[in-house]
């Protein structure tokens, strides 16, 4: 049985920022995934400024694809506008492979299926042992359900469900857009250029309102492929895209239970706002190295200090609720 000072369980954003942070610290530490990298990981890919600054990444000097707009067109309710605010693209095949290489420590191939408490230490199917432990595998994190889940039981009605592709094209427009509430969906959906002729267009929506409505996702991705193709934007799509959920930021219990942490999109971390989650997860992932190494904080009020709310991201929102607030009052004389 291997034994080490920190395990992290998941090698995306948050584990392997964890990590880094962590090796640079000189804590003996061992990350496992299901999963070799790099591995296919279904992301629009955009990440914020702010993301650049917590991993310390000059874009100058990243190897690769990498793609930046100084500004988005929005879509919303009939109103097309650009909102004038840095952001970039990376393809998440590269980028986590790249970090969790980057961060510098051994990562084993391996599902974890079991988890137990014995004495100081948590042991990981018979074969690793640590005195702390990271939850860093996502949604389906095994650390969330094994000492979490009872913590901090899963809002249904924060479930996003998403379809999207990506895909080599050689688009014309270089600008990222965004549709909010399309088709009286509820949620957005995306076209994200990226580096060297890579194209990620998706869709998410709130899985609850969906299902009590009586309609599915599919059906708005169909509508948003023939919006795509009004505007120019892709023609010909086909393929089938692929799909996954999330949860929304809500009212957490529990972040860390004595030495074991949960992170990223095991707690739930993407914001209300835009769904953002990348920005989240390599925060907590460096807040979680930090309480070890420094003893820290890491708990509910911590993590909701940092929370990535854009003012204009704010002010759609508003919008919005100003126009549907209309539209009804309208309905009703």
């Amino acid at each position: 049985m291997q034994t080490k000072e920190v395990v992290i369980i998941g090698g995306g954003p948050a584990g392997a920022s964890c990590a880094g942070r962590l090796v640079q610290q000189g804590v003996d530490t061992l990350l496992l995934d299901a999963q070799a990298f790099p591995r296919l990981k279904l992301c629009a890919g955009w990440i914020t400024p702010q993301v650049l600054a917590d991993l310390q990444i000059d874009p100058a000097h990243y190897p690769q694809r990498f793609n930046s707009f100084d500004h988005f067109v929005v879509h919303l309710l009939g109103l097309t506008f650009n909102i004038n605010s840095v952001q970039h693209s990376i393809r998440r095949y590269e980028f986590d492979d790249w970090l969790l290489r980057r961060s510098g420590v051994p990562v084993i191939q391996h599902n974890v299926r079991e988890i137990r408490r014995e004495g100081d230490h948590y042991i990981i199917d018979d074969h690793y042992r640590a005195k702390y432990l990271i939850g860093a595998g996502g949604t389906q994190c095994p650390v969330y359900r094994t000492l979490f889940r009872d913590a901090n039981p899963r809002v249904r009605e924060l479930q996003t469900v998403t379809l999207e592709h990506e895909f080599a094209y050689p688009y014309t427009d270089p600008n990222c857009h965004l549709w909010f509430f399309k088709n009286k969906l509820p949620g957005y959906a995306w076209y994200v250029p990226k580096a060297d002729g890579y194209l990620n267009v998706g869709i998410g929506g709130m899985a609850q309102t969906l299902k009590t409505r009586g309609d599915h996702i599919r059906r708005h991705w169909e509508l948003f492929i023939q919006e795509l193709a009004r505007k120019n934007l892709v023609t010909n799509l086909h393929e089938q895209p692929k799909g996954y959920s999330y949860y929304l930021r809500d009212n957490v219990n529990t972040v860390r239970i004595d030495n074991a942490f949960i992170v990223g999109d095991a707690i739930g971390l993407a914001t209300s706002d835009m769904a953002e989650g990348i920005g989240p997860a390599v925060r907590s992932g460096l807040f979680a190295a930090d309480a070890i190494t420094h003893g820290h904080d890491y708990s509910v009020a911590s993590l909701a200090r940092y929370s990535i709310h854009k003012p204009w991201a704010r002010w759609l929102l508003d919008v919005a609720l100003q126009r549907q607030e209309t539209a009804v009052t309208a309905a009703r004389v």
